[in-house]
């Protein structure tokens, strides 16, 4: 039985830009990695590697055809503080809210274009709209 996401697996020709946005948009780390024949790092969310990246010499020809990951998504808190970080940034986001499951996602792309949802509970949003004037 599935318990929880355990990683995603990406694959990419700006192995720096990644590691840097994980960083610092997602305040995740660098960690860890077996010492594989290929290049690539271990990017943790606290204690536990939750994106492996693989370098790859060059980029795919065609992004949009390609195989690349569709999304992957990390629970989280921290909402305001968190679009706080993306809009000076200028980093691309869309908000989807779920009110039968509680969920508000922050949609966001890294890099190469891959998708992440970001989830919150939905009363942190609605805790934000309240406090708008």
């Amino acid at each position: 039985m599935i318990e929880r996401l355990d990683h995603i697996n990406i694959r990419t020709a700006r192995i720096d830009a990644m590691i840097a946005w994980y960083g610092e948009v997602l305040g995740m780390h660098p960690g860890p990695r077996p010492a594989f024949d290929i290049p690539g790092a271990w990017i943790y969310a606290g204690d536990q590697a939750a994106v492996h990246l693989v370098e790859v010499p060059v980029p795919p020809t065609d992004p949009g055809t390609d195989l690349k990951l569709e999304h992957g998504a990390f629970r989280a808190t921290g909402l305001k503080e968190f679009l706080a970080l993306l809009e000076p940034r200028g980093e691309r986001y869309e908000l989807t809210r779920i009110p039968d499951f509680r969920i508000i996602q922050v949609n966001v792309w890294d890099p190469d274009g891959n998708h992440l949802h970001i989830d919150f509970d939905l009363g942190e949003d609605e805790a934000m709209r309240a406090e708008a004037p």
